[in-house]
């Protein structure tokens, strides 16, 4: 793998790698707990979030335990390099970030519960790292898919940010924003955890938790 030893920072698009018009690998067919297909299109009335909070492993676990969810999948957003391969996304020259895909049925799980869920599972204030996860692949994010989910997003993180403030914590960095490109990740990351239950997982929160009704309505 390549792991730069410069100070991690995101690449322009002329610095990041140029990646390829095709993937070099074929998404694994069905969630392997949930049973679910992972790719699209999904069945009608079920929505899509996107969200980032270090190594995708432990965090896909934290969200197909979760009730209301239909299926989870892992990849890349964020950056310039389209179908990059893991090794790349590590290099730090595609300027991605690890990211979680959650379809959910909002009847069972809002959103405002998801968004919970990601900001009690890791600390959204430590840039382009999570624990001694070090890289800007690594850095907290929230792609949204409606301007609902946006508004939420920036509503919940207004909130918890008061909160973390309040215990000592400095700013959030999390990024939100529409989202991109998904480039969903090799078979052998979907439901990491599952496949190795003694796997690595730096997924953990900073004990602070985050308020509930922090968003203004909507799913």
């Amino acid at each position: 793998m390549l792991f730069p030893t410069r100070e991690p920072r995101l690449p322009t698009p002329e610095e990041a790698l140029k990646g390829r018009p095709e993937p070099e690998f074929p998404l694994q067919e069905r969630h392997t707990v949930l049973g679910t297909p992972l790719g699209g299109p999904y069945p009608a009335g079920l929505e899509v979030a996107d969200f980032a909070l270090g190594c995708f492993w432990g965090a896909e676990r934290k969200f197909w335990q979760t009730e209301g969810v239909w299926t989870t999948l892992v990849g890349y957003q964020g950056g310039h390099t389209p179908n990059p391969a893991y090794e790349e996304v590590c290099s730090g020259l595609t300027g991605h970030t690890e990211v979680v895909r959650v379809v959910f049925d909002p009847a069972v799980v809002p959103y405002a519960a998801l968004l919970k869920l990601f900001w009690e599972s890791h600390n959204p204030t430590q840039g382009f790292r999570q624990g001694n996860d070090r890289g800007t692949q690594y850095r907290s994010a929230i792609h949204t898919h409606s301007p609902a989910q946006q508004t939420a997003a920036e509503s919940s993180r207004e909130s918890y940010q008061q909160v973390l403030r309040g215990s000592g914590y400095g700013d959030i960095t999390t990024e939100i924003l529409p989202a991109g490109p998904f480039w969903y990740a090799e078979a052998y990351h979907q439901q990491y955890l599952d496949k190795n239950p003694a796997g690595y997982c730096g997924i953990g929160g900073t004990g602070v938790s985050c308020p509930t009704g922090i968003t203004p309505g909507g799913s």
